[in-house]
């Protein structure tokens, strides 16, 4: 055991991707939490419809698609497996872990985001995995560093905040009195303005647990999940280690100079644009088509859990057009 103390952004980072890290472990996320692409195929059915869209407005039908935080691929197959007849579709999967064994060859497994490509970029729980470091204001009101130790989580305040993470703060979260936390969500600006970069023209999308300025947790969001619970947050590589993001800090930095104004809205919002929402099918279809209506049934079941107010239909979608 080692009694080394680190900045939480660091700690993280090497729980989650260092040499036998949380998400190098070969159950992948899927094994210890569920998110929207586990939820229902209908999440990647939208997807492929945005896609679609995307591929539209370009007015091509050759048209990329970049899943950013791809886990073990799930979300790129199933966009492929929804996708309409004649879109041609390069894939490609993101990831650090290693590629999965039968994932569609048509999936090219990239460790870094691909150059250049024109379509959609997707991003569904990866910005809130991206290791930050945590602040806390002391009992005299300075915002210091929260250091933490990896084998048993143990925190102890380091020094004061400076440079860009006190501009940082400054402008997106600044902390109201002692005891009060915050998580510089710096690292997590500059790997979505990458992300949205990396495209030549479309779309890049983030999803993910989110707040914006003026709603700020008081005591931060930083958490931990293993084998589908909420545990705390300890950084020695056994739990996932996760908190919300400022996606509004996020909308900020990927904006490109003069170019289309980022959108944020909930999930709701967005499938429902997409078409997917949690109504009946009409009682009708019973009776005419018994199997149809259950097959119905199931699908608003699945539609309901994705846009339910105070669960998924909650999350944070960030839009940007690349032009």
């Amino acid at each position: 055991m080692t009694e080394e103390w680190l900045g939480w952004g660091a700690a993280a980072r090497a729980a989650l991707y260092g040499d036998g890290g949380f998400y190098r472990r070969p159950e992948g996320p899927a094994g210890h939490f569920r998110t929207s692409v586990h939820a229902s195929p209908l999440f990647a059915s939208a997807v492929a419809r945005l896609l679609a869209e995307t591929a539209a407005g370009l007015g091509t039908d050759t048209v990329g698609l970049v899943d950013v935080g791809a886990g073990r691929g799930e979300l790129a197959a199933g966009v492929l497996a929804a996708a309409p007849a004649g879109l041609r579709i390069t894939a490609y999967a993101v990831e650090l872990a290693d590629r999965p064994p039968g994932l569609d060859h048509r999936i090219e497994w990239c460790a870094r985001l691909p150059q250049g490509v024109t379509g959609l970029l997707f991003a569904n729980e990866w910005l809130d995995n991206v290791p930050l470091d945590v602040v806390e204001v002391d009992a005299d009101g300075t915002a210091r560093y929260v250091l933490v130790r990896a084998f048993d989580g143990a925190e102890r305040l380091g020094g004061p905040v400076s440079g860009a993470d006190a501009r940082w703060l400054e402008r997106w979260w600044t902390p109201a009195g002692p005891g009060d936390r915050a998580e510089i969500g710096l690292p997590r600006d500059l790997a979505w303005a990458e992300a949205v970069g990396s495209l030549a023209a479309g779309r890049a999308v983030a999803v993910d647990y989110a707040h914006v300025r003026g709603a700020r947790p008081p005591f931060g969001t930083l958490t931990g999940f293993r084998a589908g619970r909420e545990v705390d947050p300890v950084p020695d590589g056994s739990c996932d280690l996760t908190a919300h993001v400022a996606l509004d800090a996020c909308a900020a930095a990927g904006a490109p100079s003069g170019g289309p104004a980022p959108e944020l809205l909930d999930q709701r919002t967005a499938l429902g644009r997409l078409g997917v929402s949690g109504g009946r099918p009409p009682l009708a279809l019973a009776s005419t088509d018994p199997a149809g209506y259950v097959r119905a049934l199931a699908a608003a079941g699945e539609a309901a859990e994705l846009t339910a107010r105070g669960g998924l239909g909650d999350f944070g979608w960030l839009v940007q057009r690349v032009e």
